[in-house]
């Protein structure tokens, strides 16, 4: 797996990517109107406005994941489906971790993405509460309840 940073002809697939995670993940726990409003419009709009905070995994020539980073947090964090399983994750997690620096790092999980909670913990994360979260949408922010993963960031 290669990492690089995001570049503008990789947005289109970042917002594909991105869109299809999301409703896998979230469309079933996180309030209707959300999900509404997660249209690939959206998604395209998102990828663009945080392409400079992206990174994308590339495997064979296309991209299976990304993350992106805002400050020392873990804003966003996808690996496509083909993808999810094999290892993918964990070496992107790893390579976002380094990407973040050391220190007290932190990410958002929605509450009740409980597969994405797992591999959170199994990769160090430690869940510390539940918090109140601003999400972007088309119409401006929405709060939503998620759970705060935490970790002090080591390098080796």
């Amino acid at each position: 797996m290669k990492i690089t940073p995001a570049q503008p002809a990789d947005a289109a697939m970042i917002a594909t990517l991105w869109h299809e995670g999301w409703h896998q993940a979230h469309a079933a726990i996180v309030p209707a109107a959300l999900t509404a409003l997660r249209t690939p419009e959206e998604f395209a709009t998102r990828t663009s406005a945080h392409l400079d905070q992206t990174h994308v995994a590339w495997i064979d020539g296309q991209i299976v994941g990304f993350f992106m980073l805002d400050r020392d947090e873990v804003y966003q964090f996808y690996v496509s489906t083909a993808f999810q399983g094999a290892g993918t994750a964990t070496q992107l997690m790893h390579e976002a971790e380094t990407a973040l620096g050391e220190g007290p790092k932190w990410l958002a999980c929605s509450v009740g993405n409980d597969r994405a909670a797992r591999f959170y913990e199994k990769t160090g994360w430690v869940r510390a509460g539940v918090i109140p979260y601003e999400v972007e949408t088309a119409e401006g922010p929405l709060v939503v309840k998620v759970w705060r993963y935490e970790k002090n960031v080591v390098l080796a």
